[in-house]
């Protein structure tokens, strides 16, 4: 078992310990904040090193910034050890880490089986681009044990879910759903943007891949993209980093970096928001003024007892359903002072969606009616400003419809 300086023992660490110290590598200048090698190639003491390092990577051994860079391992690191998986590839975006684990794993031929309740870009890779290469797709209710249970077959290589949906946030029981798929020797990779890389609980229920858009609670300030691909050595350093680092899609170490810093505060900023995000659910539920209240973990939520056993809150989004659907939906958003009108989710600043005109807006109706997508569906962001201050501001929005 590895040991700290300290003496106290790496695999006990807790997340916040993790979230600061993990991964971490040093120059021999020593420096106390983690440095940025800004290089997109490296040199070789000889023909013969430069030979030996493209045969076989050593430790810390790098060649290209689009196959490795020192800074970019260290966020790798971090984040496998956060999410609890033995290694991790860092990627552009969310979605570059969604398609490029989809891709990377999938050939012609192949049958997914997938949540219905996704991401519109990931609907969109499912039935638009994977489809067209020859892979079969079939969608599932994903709150139903027994729909799943009839789609994976003996010849499903590889099953796709988010834990928790954007942005209805219908929650799966992903025990059951690995349990399945591995009996029948698919895969199981989990989109876990709404979990939280704090509260994620993938590795612990068996998904063999998780998925995480760093853009949102990693970074959580609005500046920057990133996603990361998590889960066995074997998966990633082998079919995974092979596609990413020839079809380009590696992250920059300038947002690595930036990555690494955000880090160091991100319990702390997701354990606030989660607090705050049930805290509005508590204060918002019976409001005349809507009809549900859906956040995970909150006793309206018709999932509440499977999402109280799979994870310790419901993550720092919530949804509200506000009566009298787009119009008034529409004044509810335009009176809000401190909430963002915006597109993001996960952020310092507290952000409010309309999903139906925005980041599902190209869904066609009758896939908006099957999610429950509505007009008075707003997606709810906590962040970081007083509770208190939140909730008297959606109250008064609320009046104002």
């Amino acid at each position: 078992m590895e040991k700290t300086a300290t003496g106290t023992s790496k695999n006990n660490w807790g997340k916040r310990t993790r979230s600061v110290h993990s991964g971490t590598r040093r120059s021999q200048y020593g420096e106390v904040s983690e440095g940025i090698f800004l290089t997109q190639g490296f040199v070789y003491p000889s023909a013969e090193a430069a030979e030996a390092r493209f045969e076989a990577l050593g430790e810390d051994e790098f060649i290209y910034a689009r196959y490795g860079n020192p800074t970019v391992r260290m966020f790798e690191d971090r984040m496998a050890d956060l999410l609890g998986y033995e290694d991790a590839f860092a990627c552009t975006s969310g979605m570059a880490a969604v398609s490029g684990a989809l891709t990377a794993l999938l050939k012609a031929g192949d049958h997914v089986v997938s949540s219905r309740a996704l991401f519109g870009s990931c609907l969109y890779m499912l039935e638009d681009v994977l489809a067209r290469f020859g892979v079969e797709i079939t969608l599932v209710d994903g709150t139903d044990n027994a729909a799943w249970d009839a789609a994976i077959r003996p010849d499903t290589t590889l099953v796709f879910l988010e834990s928790i949906s954007n942005p209805t946030l219908e929650v799966v029981d992903l025990r059951h759903v690995c349990d399945v798929a591995h009996k029948n020797g698919a895969l199981v990779v989990v989109d876990d943007a709404m979990a939280t890389p704090v509260y994620s609980y993938a590795s612990a229920c068996g998904a063999d891949i998780t998925v995480v858009s760093t853009t949102k609670h990693v970074d959580g300030q609005g500046r920057m993209l990133g996603g990361l691909i998590a889960g066995s050595k074997e998966l990633i350093r082998g079919p995974i980093e092979a596609y990413m680092k020839h079809s380009g899609g590696a992250m920059n170490p300038f947002t690595a970096w930036t990555h690494l810093k955000s880090l160091e505060t991100i319990v702390l900023r997701v354990e606030q928001q989660s607090s705050t995000a049930l805290a509005i659910a508590e204060a918002l539920d019976g409001h005349a003024n809507l009809t549900a209240v859906r956040y995970p973990t909150h006793r309206a939520h018709p999932q509440c007892e499977l999402a109280r056993a799979q994870a310790e809150t419901g993550g720092t989004v919530l949804a509200l359903e506000v009566k009298g659907g787009k119009e008034a939906c529409f004044k509810f958003l335009n009176a809000l002072e401190l909430f963002t009108i915006s597109n993001n989710f996960a952020d310092a600043k507290s952000i409010v969606t309309h999903p139906a005109t925005t980041t599902h807006q190209r869904l066609p109706q009758d896939q908006k009616d099957t999610l429950g997508i509505s007009g008075g569906l707003v997606r709810l962001s906590a962040g970081l400003e007083d509770p208190a201050d939140l909730i008297a501001d959606l109250q008064a929005a609320l009046g104002a419809i």
